[in-house]
């Protein structure tokens, strides 16, 4: 008997390669058996954060990873537009590389920068490291580290972060301004108090609404006033007086560290890990190296595939 127009041999029907003379009731049971039809492009939207900023002793706040977002036109870093979702293909590798936080440092001038995070094409820079309080300005991040010692914030990159508070020193007052946030600049430090961190942004590419890179708060020197407070997104608390340390920022938001007690030290608040996080058609299955700590959830018809830890490549499949 005949079987879609052939008879004898005939090919295998499969999903993006039917072959031969169909009738209505064939289509309605290769649907069935979701066997009909083309596969949808590879569009994939990703939300990539890059590691947070550690901070110091007597320091300003930690500034908060890149921000890069391609999902359902949200907001991008530094309130900038939506990116664009790649179109990538089946059985081609791609990167993804998790940044970590910055260490936060009690002395020595140690604290770091928060490292990059890489999903195929797109990077986010690690955020700003807080200012130390022997110093007067920091390095450039994704989003910049807050301010020391009568010095200014660092900037932020574009696109993806804002600038670092500046800080307050005068009649023997000092606070550290707050990292930037994703969002919003960090807050400069006064005589009351220090500067809050930056707030980040919030996306829903997993199906919930999150926020993450928020900035570290900077410090104040005594326990008089209080320190600024972390940026919402995982921005740690900066400390005030006491000998007490600063907060760190919330694991796989980005956020920056909290600046550390001045006298007695106190340690700068490490920065918080990054993460991506990619979402793209539910026909397509994923395959992740064994380097990368993954989950995968599907919501509606599309699959989301957070990444936490690591560096590997990924495939699709269909």
């Amino acid at each position: 008997m005949a079987k879609y127009g052939y008879t004898g041999a005939k090919p295998t029907q499969s999903r993006g390669n039917n072959d031969g003379v169909f009738g209505v009731n064939d289509v309605v049971k290769l649907l069935d058996d979701n066997l009909w039809g083309a596969f949808p492009p590879l569009n994939v939207s990703y939300l990539v954060v890059a590691g947070g900023g550690g901070s110091a002793q007597g320091g300003g706040g930690g500034g908060a990873g890149g921000y890069r977002n391609s999902y359902a036109s949200e907001t991008s870093g530094a309130n900038s537009s939506t990116e664009t979702p790649l179109s990538l293909s089946t059985s081609t590798n791609y990167t993804v590389t998790i940044g970590g936080g910055g260490a936060g440092t009690i002395g020595g001038g140690n604290q770091t920068e928060g490292s990059d995070s890489v999903f195929s094409t797109i990077t986010s820079t690690g955020g700003g490291r807080g200012s130390r309080y022997d110093s007067r300005g920091d390095t450039v991040g994704g989003s910049g580290g807050g301010g020391s010692r009568g010095g200014g914030g660092s900037a932020g990159t574009a696109n993806q972060g804002s600038a670092g508070g500046d800080s307050h020193a005068s009649g023997g007052q000092e606070s550290g301004g707050g990292g930037g946030g994703a969002s919003a600049v960090g807050a400069n430090g006064s005589s009351s108090g220090g500067g809050n961190g930056g707030d980040g942004l919030a996306s829903s590419i997993t199906g919930s609404s999150v926020t993450r890179a928020g900035g570290g708060g900077g410090m104040y020197y005594d326990t008089q006033q209080s320190a600024g407070s972390g940026g919402s997104g995982g921005g740690g608390n900066g400390a005030n007086g006491g000998g007490n340390n600063g907060g760190t920022g919330s694991a796989n938001t980005g956020g920056g560290g909290g600046g550390g007690s001045l006298n007695p030290a106190g340690s700068g608040g490490n920065g918080a890990s990054g993460t991506v996080i990619i979402r793209y058609p539910s026909d397509y299955t994923i395959t992740v190296g064994s380097g990368l700590t993954s989950s995968t959830s599907t919501d509606g018809s599309d699959k989301v595939t957070s990444f936490t830890a690591g560096t590997d490549n990924i495939s699709f499949s269909t």
